[in-house]
């Protein structure tokens, strides 16, 4: 019975210990396996892996099946600057833009003498403050009491004084052109704009060049007999040019708008060769309708500093 039973367990566990080495190396095969994998998705200690070149840079691979994220560039984009908006020139006369219709000069004052009453009765601009007077010259713009307001006597100073305007018109010189001292002229037309910038610091000052005359026409009407003669008028245009650029207005070239090839007014435009029909009032306003300035063209830092008022007599020596 001993041996029997020696023989029986000498068997099992021979079999038992075939089963547990194969469990064994089966168990050992699978965490090979296991360390092969993860092997595989780390890079051997000391060798990072493949290098790819980026714009000169080395950039190490997030792994494999990942994308490749290229470190920030520099920024060497170059600055990109807004270009200064060139400076108005004073010295030129205003360039010819698009239309404006008639609201622009509902905020605008005119000053002048009969030829601009004119212009303000003919035109057809229908709006705007008339500050006009037969015969206003330089030399009487502060002294003469050509306006009736409020039953009231003022002059064209004073009464531009009483409202804010957005735009002056100025247009002064034919009453002046048989007066012989240029200087004077210009001395008090420069005056005449410092006490309308006194008057109304925010508006744009407007001086208009002198439109030529028709000197044939003058003879016939009345023998000329102030002398008015384009050759002088051509000289004031010049001195109020000069007064545009000193002072920083802007100045409006009439009178290439409507010389001929004689240097003169054309034949029909005038009755009497120096006050304008109505279609040559209508020209005058589309003049005006395209050639207009913008507050913040003209002064982007601020208009120039207003002179004191210098304006207290006509100064002219005429009798």
């Amino acid at each position: 019975m001993f041996h029997g039973y020696r023989g029986k367990h000498s068997r099992s566990s021979g079999g038992e210990r075939t089963l547990l080495a194969a469990g064994i190396l089966a168990a050992l095969l699978l965490t090979a396996a296991a360390v092969f994998l993860l092997k595989g998705k780390e890079p051997p200690p000391d060798d990072q892996g493949p290098v790819q070149q980026v714009g000169g840079s080395a950039v190490i691979p997030d792994g494999p099946g990942e994308p490749q994220t290229p470190p920030e560039e520099p920024d060497v984009s170059p600055d990109v600057s807004v270009p200064e908006v060139p400076a108005y020139d004073f010295s030129q006369p205003a360039p010819e833009r698009e239309a404006m219709d008639n609201s622009y000069f509902s905020d605008a004052a005119f000053v002048g003498d009969s030829r601009t009453d004119g212009f303000m009765l003919y035109s057809g601009i229908g709006t705007g403050k008339n500050l006009t007077s037969n015969g206003l010259s330089v030399f009487s713009l502060p002294t003469k009491k050509a306006l009736t307001i409020g039953g009231e006597k003022y002059t064209l100073l004073e009464a531009l004084a009483l409202e804010e305007y957005g735009k002056v018109y100025i247009s002064l010189g034919v009453n002046e052109l048989g007066y012989g001292n240029n200087d004077r002229y210009y001395e008090k037309y420069s005056q005449a704009v410092d006490e309308i910038r006194r008057l109304q610091p925010a508006a744009i000052i407007y001086i208009q060049g002198l439109i030529p005359v028709n000197e044939k026409q003058l003879e016939d009407y009345n023998g000329n007999k102030y002398n008015l003669t384009n050759e002088h008028l051509r000289v004031y245009n010049d001195l109020m040019r000069r007064v545009a650029e000193e002072k920083q207005v802007v100045y409006l070239d009439l009178y290439a708008e409507f010389v001929d090839e004689n240097g003169g007014l054309p034949e029909g435009v005038s009755r009497d060769g120096v006050h304008l029909g109505k279609d040559a009032c209508k020209q005058w306003l589309a003049y005006l309708q395209t050639h207009t300035v913008d507050y913040d063209t003209l002064y982007p830092d601020g208009p120039p500093a207003a002179e004191p008022d210098t304006m207290t007599d006509n100064g002219s020596g005429q009798a």
